[in-house]
């Protein structure tokens, strides 16, 4: 990968609808040359998809939950029984296998604290193998995003 490559993936990284011939003109390129660049870092993996950002205040998923999450054991079948539970739950954004005191570490996105205690008491409360959860309530996003340093 050279400095034109990390160019094209900051460019995409900032605004992935951009079109080739935009990106071409700004790294320097005609655009077959830059779309076979972009092709190959596809297919390379550095490039692992396209998604939009999505607002979350206006789908009412802007209360943000971090929780921590101890299973009984960390036995194989009970760690795969637990993570085979969370991955079927729409209010878990993203599952962390971690190091330290907890197990896992869960972001929860729901409207508000009425509908985290019914996802925490009826769904997290219920997953396999869960001893203790212990949540830890977002009140502002001072920095947040997947932009990766290139």
């Amino acid at each position: 990968m050279d400095a034109v490559d990390r160019h094209i993936l900051r460019l995409l990284q900032a605004d992935g609808r951009r079109t080739n011939v935009d990106i071409a003109r700004e790294v320097g390129l005609t655009p077959s040359p830059c779309l076979r660049r972009i092709r190959s870092l596809e297919e390379r993996g550095f490039i692992s998809g396209y998604s939009a950002v999505l607002n979350p205040v206006l789908l009412r998923r802007n209360l943000v939950i971090n929780v921590e999450v101890e299973l009984a054991d960390q036995r194989r079948e009970t760690m795969a029984a637990f993570e085979d539970a969370v991955l079927a739950l729409d209010d878990v954004q993203a599952c962390y296998l971690i190091s330290g005191e907890a197990d896992y570490l869960l972001t929860v996105a729901v409207a508000d604290l009425d509908a985290y205690h019914k996802v925490f008491s009826e769904k997290l409360g219920e997953l396999p193998g869960v001893t203790s959860i212990k949540s830890l309530i977002t009140m502002k996003a001072v920095k947040e995003g997947r932009t990766l340093p290139v």
